[in-house]
C-alpha cells in the first residue's frame, strides 16, 4: 500500500460550502464549471454525502466552495475552455462523436450511432488555467485530450460491474440510468495545484493530480456529475523526464488515475484496495494502447528503487519549466558586477541557463551596469548571449557607465553624460604623482597614460576594453571626452587613503562610487544608474510596474526603488539590501538565476 508520504495527493476531496463571495470561491466556480443543461431555476450549492466523500478530520476549512448547479456559470477570464466532447455513446456498444457548449468555441464533431437502448452523452469540458501561457504542446496535448477523456470513460464504464471488484464504492453502478455524464478536466501548474493541495490536505507542495467528485445519489439527477481531474503540467513534465515517455504519456495515465478516483477507486483504503486499483491502471492503461505504467505502479518502483523525488517546498519554478508560467514583468533590469557575474568575474552556467529561459518567454532582459558596453558585450559572448536573439549588443537597449550612456531602439544613443575636464586633469596628476593607475572610459574606448597589471586586468578579469595607453593628460583629454574615471588599488588603499581623499576632493564636480573593493569612480555629481533606467523606460514607453530589478552594490538603489519589485542580492551592501523587496541569493549561488525563477514568473 502506498505511504501517504509517497502518495502524491490522489484521495477524493470534499467541498465545505462558504459564501460565494470569498475569492477562492469565486476562482472555483470559474475553475470547475459544468456543461449542464438547465436543471434548476436559480443555481444552488450542493454538499456532498459524507458517506460518499473521505475526509481527513485534520483538515482546515475549505475557503472553496461548492460548486454552483444550474445554467448560470461564467468563467470570469481565468480559464480558457479548449472545448469539451459531448460524445453520445450507445450503452448497448456505440461510437463516439463530439461537440460542447464552452467560452472559447472550437470546432464540434459528432459522429452518429444507431440507437439500440438509449444514447447516454459524455459531456467532457478541457480547461486550461490562465496561469499556463499558450504553448504548443499544451495546447496540442488539450485538443488530444478531448478524444482521449472520452474514451477512457467509457472503457471504465465498461468494467464498473466487474464482480471482482470488491473495495469500490458502488455508488456508480449502472450507468444506464443516467442521460449525461459529465466531467471536467483542469491543466494547470504548480503554482496553482499547490495552492489546492494546501486548502485541501494542508500539504504545502504541488501534486500531479487531484480528483474532486461531484455525484450525490441522493439526489437522483439524470445526469451524472461525475466530477472534476486537475493536473499539473509542471509536475506531469517531470515525472515524463524521470520515467522515460512523453508528456502526454504522463498526462494520459494521470487522467486514468483521476477517473478510477472518480469511480470509487481508491489505493488508501487498504493494500487490498490499492491492489485492485492498480490493476484496474494497468487494463486501461493497455487497453486504450497508452504508454507508461500506472500511476500505483509508478510510484512503487520509485520506492523501491530509492528514485523517489522528494516535493521542493519553496516558490522556485525548476530550470526548463517556465514554459509553463506566464511572466510577471515585461522587463528584467539586472546589473552586472557582484550580480550577474559571479567573485570570478564570470557567467555561471545556471545565471545564463535562467536568462535564456526568461528571454525565450518574451521577457527582455536589459543589462543596466557600470560597464562599458563592450565590456558587457565581451563578458556575455563567452556564454552565447550576445546578438538578436541574446541579452546585449550593439543594437540593444542598455544602461553603462553608471548611467552616463545609455542606448535605446536599435542601440540608438539616447544619453550621454561626461564628466568635468578639470577634475580628470587633477585626477590624472594624483596619478601621475602617487603612481596609482587610473582610467578613463571614454564610450567604447578605455584611455591610461601607463602600463599596469591592474590595468591590464581590467580587460583580463573584467572584460572591459583594453586600455589604450596616451603619453600626455592633454593628449588624453583631446582624444575623447570622459564619462567617468576609475583608480585601482589594494582594497585597503582604496578604503583608507583614495576614498577619503576624493571625497573631499571632488567637491560638487564630481561624485564617489564604489562598486567593488579595489576600485574607486570618480563620475559627474548627479550620477545615477537609477536616472538611465528612468530615461531609458521613457524611451520604450514601458512603465516601472513592468520591471523586476536585480543589483548588490549601493549604485544599484534607485534602481531597485524603481522597479515594481527589487531583488538585492545577499552579497550586496546593507544599505542595497534595506531598500529591496526580498534578498536573493549570492552572486556566487547563482543569485539571478534564482531570482528569476522564484520571481519572474
Amino acid at each position: 500500500m502506498l505511504s501517504s508520504t509517497t502518495h502524491h495527493l490522489h484521495c477524493l476531496l470534499k467541498f465545505h460550502p462558504i459564501s460565494p463571495s470569498s475569492p477562492m470561491a469565486r476562482a472555483m466556480t470559474r475553475a470547475l464549471p459544468l456543461s449542464l443543461k438547465p436543471t434548476f431555476s436559480k443555481p444552488r450549492f450542493l454538499s456532498f454525502s459524507p458517506t460518499h466523500m473521505r475526509v481527513n478530520p485534520s483538515f482546515k476549512p475549505s475557503l472553496i466552495s461548492g460548486l454552483w448547479v444550474g445554467n448560470e456559470f461564467g468563467n470570469g477570464g481565468d480559464f480558457r475552455v479548449l472545448g469539451g466532447l459531448g460524445m453520445r455513446v450507445c450503452c448497448g456498444g456505440g461510437g463516439f462523436g463530439g461537440g460542447e457548449r464552452g467560452y472559447r468555441k472550437v470546432r464540434k464533431k459528432f459522429v452518429k450511432s444507431k440507437r439500440k437502448v438509449k444514447d447516454l452523452e459524455l459531456s467532457v469540458k478541457i480547461l486550461i488555467e490562465e496561469g499556463l501561457p499558450n504553448d504548443p504542446e499544451v495546447l496540442s496535448i488539450a485538443e488530444m485530450l478531448r478524444l482521449n477523456a472520452p474514451m477512457a470513460m467509457k472503457l471504465a464504464f465498461d468494467g464498473l460491474k466487474n464482480p471482482e471488484h470488491k473495495t469500490r464504492d458502488t455508488t456508480i453502478n449502472d450507468v444506464a440510468c443516467f442521460e449525461t455524464i459529465e466531467l471536467s478536466l483542469l491543466l494547470c501548474n504548480d503554482e496553482f495545484i499547490r495552492k489546492l493541495n494546501k486548502e485541501w490536505r494542508d500539504e504545502d507542495h504541488a501534486t500531479d493530480v487531484l480528483s474532486m467528485s461531484q455525484h450525490i445519489p441522493e439526489l437522483k439527477l439524470p445526469i451524472l456529475m461525475l466530477g472534476d481531474i486537475v493536473i499539473s503540467i509542471e509536475t506531469a513534465a517531470r515525472q515524463a523526464e524521470e520515467r522515460g515517455h512523453t508528456l502526454l504519456d504522463e498526462i494520459r495515465i494521470l487522467l486514468v488515475h483521476g477517473l478510477l478516483h472518480l469511480l470509487g477507486f481508491d489505493h488508501e483504503l487498504s493494500e487490498e484496495a490499492e491492489a485492485e486499483m492498480e490493476k484496474e491502471e494497468e487494463l486501461l492503461l493497455n487497453n486504450l494502447g497508452w504508454q507508461g505504467k500506472g500511476l500505483i505502479r509508478s510510484a512503487c518502483d520509485a520506492v523501491n528503487d530509492g528514485s523517489l523525488h522528494v516535493k521542493d517546498p519553496d516558490d522556485r519554478k525548476k530550470e526548463g519549466s517556465l514554459r509553463f508560467y506566464r511572466p510577471k514583468f515585461k522587463y528584467i533590469f539586472c546589473d552586472m558586477d557582484g550580480t550577474l557575474l559571479n567573485s570570478k568575474s564570470q557567467i555561471s552556467s545556471a545565471n545564463a541557463n535562467a536568462l535564456r529561459e526568461a528571454l525565450s518567454r518574451g521577457v527582455q532582459v536589459v543589462i543596466a551596469t557600470g560597464k562599458a558596453r563592450p565590456g558587457a558585450i565581451n563578458v556575455l559572448k563567452t556564454v552565447d548571449l550576445v546578438g538578436r536573439d541574446g541579452v546585449v549588443s550593439e543594437s540593444s537597449p542598455g544602461v553603462f557607465l553608471q548611467g552616463l550612456l545609455v542606448y535605446g531602439i536599435q542601440g540608438r544613443e539616447i544619453f550621454r553624460r561626461s564628466l568635468d575636464p578639470n577634475v580628470c586633469r587633477e585626477a590624472f596628476a594624483y596619478s601621475q604623482e602617487h603612481h596609482i593607475p587610473l582610467v578613463a572610459f571614454c564610450g567604447d574606448r578605455c584611455l591610461t597614460l601607463f602600463d599596469h597589471p591592474l590595468v591590464d586586468s581590467l580587460h583580463d578579469i573584467y572584460h572591459e576594453p583594453k586600455a589604450e595607453t596616451i603619453p600626455s593628460v592633454g593628449q588624453l583629454l583631446a582624444a575623447a571626452e570622459v564619462q567617468k574615471l576609475v583608480f585601482l588599488d589594494t582594497a585597503e588603499r582604496v578604503t583608507t587613503s583614495l576614498r577619503p581623499y576624493w571625497s573631499e576632493a571632488s567637491g560638487d564636480h564630481a561624485s564617489v562610487v564604489q562598486t567593488v573593493p579595489d576600485m574607486l569612480e570618480l563620475v559627474p555629481d548627479g550620477t545615477s544608474k537609477g536616472n538611465g533606467v528612468k530615461l531609458l523606460l521613457d524611451h520604450l514607453g514601458v512603465t516601472s510596474n513592468e520591471i523586476m530589478a536585480i543589483g548588490d552594490g549601493e549604485n544599484d538603489i534607485e534602481m531597485l526603488e524603481l522597479a515594481n519589485f527589487g531583488i538585492a542580492l545577499s552579497n550586496g551592501s546593507e544599505k542595497t539590501k534595506d531598500v529591496a523587496d526580498v534578498i536573493g541569493l549570492s552572486n556566487d549561488e547563482d543569485g539571478v538565476a534564482d531570482a528569476i525563477y522564484r520571481y519572474a514568473f
